[in-house]
């Protein structure tokens, strides 16, 4: 058992202005993300500018953070929300929905693709070889808040996490960083590298999504449900819930775009 690392989840304090670990997190991601995109396109030698690729990730900033809130509100709670609809514009409380990011994203690529007259499974195969980077820093970054912890546990490796109560707990956070941050980073760049699955675009986008869903699905029952929601159908938390249609929808696209014969 251990005592959660006594870290302030302000890492910068210049008094009027204070910058948290969360904010760097999402800094970092980005620019992670935007320099490997960038290399990406060089090594793979792919006919789109950097420029364009600069315009891809700041539509998908936005997605981020508009689909990530909103989703949070209508996901996470609503009815709090929308009796304090002021609330929903304070980002700087918390309250972020990957599943809602996930659909910004979306319709940031559809949007950049329509733009820049490029097949949205470009854009979307691109996006999803970077995208652990930000979800394995932002997971860090929920560490670090001392959020969105796990259940109970009596293993050795628990954590007594601040607003945990005394019981030790699962580190959940740094469960989704490893597996929804570094293996399917990993896993991504090996598709990435074998030009069997490189040339089937879609291919990659079906991988990330399906693959996302399944470690997101199993480490949900590490993790703490929602206090004001808890379990719902079939015990399932309201993540498994919404991982569901993503390991459904990934695995039908997997096959679908693997089966489809490369356009020369």
């Amino acid at each position: 058992m251990f005592q959660f690392p006594n870290i302030n989840p302000i890492a910068l304090d210049l008094g009027v202005i204070k910058i948290s670990w969360y904010a760097i997190s999402y800094i970092v991601g980005i620019l992670s993300s935007w320099y490997l995109l960038l290399k990406i396109i060089k090594i793979k030698n792919i006919k789109i500018s950097n420029k364009i690729i600069s315009d891809l990730i700041s539509n998908c900033m936005i997605g981020i953070i508009l689909g990530g809130r909103l989703g949070y509100v209508i996901f996470y709670n609503p009815e709090y929300y929308f009796n304090n609809l002021i609330e929903i514009f304070k980002i700087w409380n918390g309250g972020m929905s990957f599943h809602g990011g996930f659909i910004g994203v979306i319709l940031a690529i559809i949007h950049s693709s329509k733009t820049q007259k490029i097949p949205i499974v470009i854009f979307s195969d691109l996006i999803s070889i970077v995208s652990p980077i930000g979800l394995f820093f932002g997971r860090i970054a929920n560490f670090i808040n001392g959020e969105l912890y796990g259940r109970v546990t009596n293993h050795h490796f628990g954590i007594i996490f601040p607003n945990g109560g005394n019981f030790p707990r699962h580190p959940s956070q740094l469960y989704e960083a490893f597996f929804e941050g570094f293996v399917l980073f990993c896993i991504m760049i090996f598709f990435m590298n074998k030009s069997h699955f490189f040339e089937k675009k879609g291919f990659l986008t079906s991988s990330f999504i399906f693959l996302y869903g399944i470690f997101r699905f199993f480490i949900e029952y590490f993790r703490e449900p929602d206090e004001h929601i808890g379990l719902i159908y079939f015990n399932f938390s309201m993540g498994q819930v919404l991982s569901l249609p993503m390991i459904v929808c990934g695995l039908y696209f997997i096959i679908f775009f693997y089966n489809k014969k490369i356009n020369c």
